[in-house]
């Protein structure tokens, strides 16, 4: 194979439809040691080490380039925040950034922030930030995510205001990101702001941003609002649906809801949970059984459940048993026999958002999940097993603290 037939095929590499196996990139590096081209094409290697999990791999080739530059910086940074330990690898770039020029790069300092950010450094992420004198828009996207990721949700609202104070135009997932961030801690006004920046910017027609906003006003109480936005919405989705509906629902507005949900089977809109249960909650206030039985039976209830979710969850059931796991029913309070328990164990929400989350991301991601309960330890038991079956690193945050779950084990120590 020529040197050109190898740039091409890591070129088509980069598209994430398109990457190659592991093996294929590991000959493909081999046959380019042969062709002494390494050192021409090592960004492009890099970028294919990395998206196919290779990431020591990568790491050993980007410490052996004589002149790693700001095109290498951020895929090796990347590929040092997927190690199970990712701080002393990220170290050792940082040192070694610091003696070339590239430091002050943007991308590289973007990618630094975000590897201690992983790390749970935030203090040192928001030190990289600051020797930016120009931050872009993804570097404070980085940083907002970070203090989300983190928890400190009014601290990601406070750099989001500095965002825009500085003039900041934020893109699609800049504004989803602090709307959602704005929504969960009821902060109208920055909300606000960051919509008419999204209606300036020509995004606020995205269903994911108008989503965000409607969530925002529902989540404050602002009904009206919300549902000029709605009503605004060109292509309105079941999550769009859904968050109006459950707004209504949940801000004592039974008839709006009930009304709503029966437009939405009017517009031949299938109904996700929320909408359902926010119809079913409607229809509880109102007295209106009878309307109650009507909106379940337009479920297809089969079909939520034959789903890749949720054959994801009985792969791995079928993997963790066969290494010694046991369902812990003990935490079910239900009087039920304990198939039922678990039954009701294995849909336990967390379980539903990794399994998803192992369908949508790219192998080595990491998976992050938010619980506003403890959680118990059923969940802990099988999501350390999830993580060594799966190679991945899976971030829980409960109502208590950061659960860290690498390679069967858990940060926590199993004390939480």
């Amino acid at each position: 194979m020529s040197g050109d037939a190898i740039r091409r095929l890591l070129l088509a590499g980069v598209a994430p439809s398109n990457r190659p196996p592991p093996l294929t990139v590991k000959l493909l590096h081999a046959r380019l040691l042969r062709l002494d081209l390494l050192a021409a094409l090592s960004p492009l290697l890099l970028r294919a080490l990395s998206s196919s999990a290779l990431h020591l791999h990568a790491l050993r080739l980007h410490c052996l380039l004589p002149n790693p530059s700001h095109l290498t910086f951020p895929i090796a940074l990347k590929s040092a925040s997927r190690l199970p330990h990712p701080l002393r690898a990220g170290e050792q770039l940082h040192a070694r950034s610091l003696k070339l020029p590239s430091h002050t790069n943007p991308h590289v300092l973007t990618s630094l922030l975000t590897l201690y950010a992983r790390c749970g450094l935030l203090h040192r992420a928001q030190r990289v930030f600051d020797e930016m004198p120009h931050p872009s828009t993804v570097s404070w996207t980085a940083l907002i995510t970070a203090y989300m990721d983190a928890g400190d949700l009014r601290e990601a609202v406070h750099v989001a205001r500095n965002a825009f104070a500085n003039g900041m135009r934020p893109d699609s997932f800049t504004a989803v990101r602090v709307l959602t961030a704005c929504a969960r801690v009821a902060d109208l006004a920055t909300g606000e702001t960051v919509w008419r920046a999204a209606e300036q910017e020509g995004i606020a027609q995205s269903v994911f941003v108008a989503t965000a906003a409607v969530d925002l006003y529902v989540k404050c109480g602002e009904m009206a609002k919300a549902r000029e936005v709605f009503d605004k919405m060109r292509d309105k989705d079941a999550v769009a649906w859904g968050a109006m509906v459950g707004g209504y629902a949940s801000n004592g507005h039974p008839r709006e809801a009930l009304d709503l949900f029966l437009a939405m089977q009017a517009e031949g809109v299938r109904p996700d949970c929320y909408a359902v249960a926010g119809a079913l909650s409607a229809c509880t206030r109102l007295g209106a059984l009878d309307l109650g039985r009507q909106a379940i039976r337009m479920v297809d209830w089969d079909e939520f459940l034959d789903n890749p979710i949720y054959k994801k969850l009985d792969e791995l059931g079928l993997e963790m048993k066969t290494m010694g796991y046991e369902p812990t029913t003990e935490v079910v309070m239900f009087d039920v026999e304990d198939e039922e328990k678990e039954h009701t164990l294995v849909h336990h929400s967390e379980k539903l958002a990794i399994a998803f989350n192992l369908l949508v991301t790219g192998p080595g991601e990491t998976i992050r999940v938010t619980k506003n309960l403890r959680v118990c330890s059923d969940c802990h038991t099988a999501i350390k097993l999830i993580s060594r079956i799966t190679h991945r690193e899976i971030i829980v945050r409960d109502n208590n603290r950061f659960h860290c779950f690498r390679d069967g084990s858990c940060s926590c120590n199993d004390y939480w």
